[in-house]
């Protein structure tokens, strides 16, 4: 069954519609905000994403027929919150981060200024998209830190929800993985796609060689052929043996990474096949990479923790309203506290271009030299300021991402835990 992006909705967005209808309090003008209290434990950044899938989605954001009908179903049956549903239509305004900024505690990533029942509308899909979209390329971002200019390839469909696995693959991208396993984030998003075979290929067939041999004279000399699967070293020798000394890599998926990526190099050389390239998998996260600097791995393939935020699945990113009709307001519950008001922000830099602080307020910043404007409109009058293609999107993400990254102090990178790199400055 199609998924209905307006029913991507937590079901008491629609009673707060209802009631905000019911005392005429659904047309005042409201200001929102994204943001997040906090960085998961340890991380000394965050790395905004699912914006262009978030602009992808708005226009669909419609109650017709089908959707109605399903609110009935469900119980909503109040005559003027689904007259009103019938007509919605998002006609606010929309500023936030350029997707693939990095973000800190407090940096107000999103601001949606609607009526209130807009406006109120909007937080479920919101926040499941860059909650999850954010919390991806954050973890890939530190993989990629720690990969060291070697290249990541994401491959973790299989270890999560179908969707999931596009936007997952989408936001790894973002942030410099080379490839995805994904060919829905291919056709979708042109993220280049890429795979071979797993061990099931292997054990098909009689024995290695038929197996390396089949899969050579398909996809050629230059493919990627899995050694492991019965003893490394036999499997390294079969391979070379049926592919000669221009095969383009292999692939090692269990055991000792480190020692075996060593043990396989060496053979490979003693067999003539200097240039062929050491691709590892076997559930690596950052920590796994940081610790294969020094083996002669040539490039990851990352699954399961990438898919799954590498211990921090969500970016922990809320949706307050923070101003009605000009009025700022704020929640003040223990440990959950707001800062009422719209908010500027501004990343600051110092003489030699790097950032060195995350300055937001309520209000105007005043400028200071090698300031730079965080807050971009997205959104006006419902309609995306910038439209581009799906692919297009992605591709400008990759590239702010690629020269914020430039910008930042080189501690950001570091894994050891630590506070956010950048102080958030709020005046």
């Amino acid at each position: 069954m199609p998924t209905a992006p307006a029913l991507l909705t937590d079901r008491y967005e629609l009673t707060m519609v209802a009631a905000a209808l019911a005392d005429g309090t659904a047309d005042r003008d409201c200001v929102f905000e994204v943001f997040a209290r906090r960085l998961p434990h340890g991380r000394r950044y965050g790395v905004v994403a699912g914006t262009g899938r978030l602009l992808e989605q708005l226009p669909a954001f419609r109650f017709g027929d089908g959707e109605l009908a399903a609110l009935r179903e469900q119980g909503l049956t109040d005559a003027r919150l689904l007259d009103w549903l019938a007509d919605f239509r998002f006609s606010g305004d929309v500023d936030g981060y350029a997707e693939g900024e990095l973000f800190f505690p407090g940096s107000p990533v999103l601001t949606v200024r609607a009526p209130f029942a807009e406006g109120v509308l909007l937080e479920t899909l919101v926040l499941s998209v860059l909650n999850h979209d954010s919390a991806i390329a954050s973890a890939a971002a530190r993989m990629v830190a720690a990969a060291c200019e070697r290249p990541c390839i994401e491959m973790g469909s299989r270890r999560t929800h179908e969707e999931a696995a596009v936007a997952a693959a989408r936001a790894a991208h973002l942030v410099g993985f080379v490839a995805s396993s994904n060919l829905e984030a291919g056709r979708r998003y042109r993220v280049p796609t890429t795979g071979t075979s797993a061990h099931a290929f292997t054990l098909l067939h009689d024995d290695e060689a038929a197996a390396f041999r089949a899969q050579v004279d398909t996809l050629g000399v230059g493919t990627t052929l899995l050694v492991d699967t019965y003893d490394v070293a036999k499997g390294i020798a079969t391979a070379v043996e049926v592919a000669g000394p221009g095969l383009g890599a292999i692939r090692l998926d269990s055991g000792d990474l480190p020692t075996l990526a060593a043990a396989a190099r060496r053979q490979l050389d003693e067999l003539g096949a200097e240039r062929t390239r050491i691709i590892v998998t076997s559930d690596l996260d950052e920590f796994a990479i940081s610790g294969l600097m020094a083996a002669p791995v040539d490039g990851y393939g990352v699954g399961t923790s990438l898919v799954t935020g590498s211990g921090a699945p969500t970016a922990g990113m809320v949706y307050k309203l923070v101003e009605r009709d000009g009025v700022p307001v704020a929640k003040r519950s223990e440990g959950k506290n707001s800062t009422g008001g719209r908010k500027s922000a501004v990343r600051r830099h110092d003489a030699d271009g790097t950032a060195v602080a995350e300055v937001v307020t309520s209000g105007r910043v005043e400028p200071r030299d090698g300031d730079r404007q965080l807050l971009v409109p997205l959104v006006r009058g419902g309609e995306a300021v910038a439209p581009s293609s799906p692919a297009e999107a992605l591709a400008a993400a990759a590239e702010h991402h690629r020269r914020v990254r430039e910008a930042m102090p080189a501690e950001a990178w570091a894994l050891s835990r630590g506070e956010p790199v950048l102080e958030t400055v709020t005046q």
